[in-house]
C-alpha cells in the first residue's frame, strides 16, 4: 500500500468536526493509502536525506487516531507529502520549508510546493492581481497610513498583520483616534514591521466568501462567512456562521485567474477569499471550509482533490 503524510499542527489540536486536514486524511484512508502524520519539528536531514518522525493515523470506533509509536521514513518513501501547518510562517516555519525543498529537489513531491510558500506572504499573495483586490496599502509608516485613511475621506478601514489567521489581531479604524494609533503602533511593533490597510467593504455583512481552488479550477460551491452580532468578522474562527452558496460568475472568474498562476507555481490546493467582488487573500498554508461545505451540501472537495492526485 502506498503511504501519505500529512505535515500539520499537533493531531490532538485538529478538530475532526471542521478540519480540512483531518477530512483529507479520512479520505485517503478510504482510498487505501497508508495515512501517516507529523509536525515541523519532526523533520530533519539524515545521511543527506529529508526525514520525518511520524505517527500513523487510522480509525478507531469512528474516529482517527494515532498511533503513540513513531517510525521514521525518508520523505521519498511517501507518495504525496501535504504540508498543512497553519500559520504563522514564522522562523520555525521557514526552516521546515528550507528541508522540504531539498526534499523536493530529492524527489519528493509535496503539496502545496514549500518553495511557492516561502515566496507568497498569504496577505500580500493578493495584491499580485491588484486588478481583482480593493483599496490597498502595505506599510509600516503610521503617517502614511493616515494619509490613506483622509484620501478616502475618513471612511472606515482595516488593518491586520501580515502573518495572522481566523480572524485574529483584525481592526477596523473608524476615527484614527489615540485608541487607534494606539492599535497600529501595536501591530507595526512601532512603526518596524509592514501591515495590511484596506477599505472597509459593508459587503462583509453578507459574507465572507472562501473558494476553493482545486488543482487550478474553481470548486462549484463557496462558504459565505457572516459575521455575528456586532462584529464585521466573517471568519469563524472569530465566531462567523458558515453558509455554504453556489460560485457566482465572478468569484468563477476571479478564482480561474488566480487557478492558472497557482498551478504554474506547484500549488494545487488552495483557498481564495472574496468580500463583495473584491479579493482579499489567497490561502496557500492550510486552506480550510472544506468539511462546512461537504456538511451542507453532500458534495466533498476532498473528494474532487483526491480524484487528480
Amino acid at each position: 500500500m502506498e503511504k501519505l503524510l500529512f505535515i500539520t499542527d499537533i493531531f490532538e489540536s485538529l478538530d475532526a468536526k471542521k478540519d480540512t486536514s483531518i477530512l483529507m486524511m479520512e479520505e485517503a484512508i478510504q482510498r487505501s493509502y497508508l495515512v501517516y502524520q507529523c509536525q515541523l519539528e519532526d523533520l530533519s536531514i539524515i545521511n543527506n536525506s529529508v526525514a520525518a518522525k511520524t505517527n500513523t493515523i487510522s480509525y478507531n470506533n469512528d474516529q482517527l487516531q494515532k498511533n503513540e509509536k513513531k517510525e521514521s521514513f525518508p520523505l521519498n518513501d511517501f507518495k504525496f507529502s501535504f504540508i498543512r501547518k497553519d500559520p504563522p510562517v514564522d522562523e520555525f516555519y521557514i526552516n521546515a520549508l528550507h528541508l522540504l525543498g531539498l526534499a523536493q529537489s530529492q524527489g519528493a513531491k509535496i503539496y502545496n510546493d514549500p518553495l511557492s510558500i516561502q515566496s507568497f506572504n498569504e496577505k500580500i499573495f493578493a495584491s499580485y492581481f491588484s486588478e481583482f483586490t480593493p483599496e490597498t496599502l502595505i506599510s509600516a509608516s503610521i503617517d502614511e497610513i493616515n494619509n490613506f485613511y483622509n484620501f478616502r475621506n475618513k471612511k472606515p478601514i482595516i488593518v491586520k498583520p501580515l502573518d495572522g489567521m481566523g480572524g485574529k489581531s483584525i481592526f477596523k479604524i473608524e476615527s484614527f483616534d489615540s485608541k487607534d494609533i494606539k492599535i497600529l503602533n501595536h501591530l507595526t511593533k512601532d512603526e518596524k514591521t509592514q501591515i495590511v490597510v484596506q477599505e472597509f467593504m459593508p459587503e462583509v455583512y453578507e459574507g465572507d466568501f472562501r473558494i476553493l481552488v482545486i488543482h487550478g479550477k474553481p470548486f462549484q460551491k463557496t462558504l459565505a462567512r457572516i459575521p455575528q452580532g456586532n462584529s464585521f468578522k466573517g471568519n469563524l474562527a472569530a465566531g462567523g456562521i458558515g453558509v455554504a452558496r453556489d460560485i457566482t460568475k465572478k468569484q468563477f472568474k476571479i478564482a480561474t485567474e488566480i487557478g492558472t498562476y497557482l498551478m504554474k507555481h506547484g500549488i494545487n490546493f488552495a483557498g481564495i477569499d472574496i468580500i463583495g467582488d473584491k479579493l482579499t487573500e489567497i490561502n496557500i498554508t492550510s486552506p480550510t471550509c472544506a468539511r462546512e461545505i461537504l456538511n451542507q451540501t453532500q458534495i466533498n472537495p476532498i473528494h474532487e482533490y483526491f480524484k487528480i492526485l
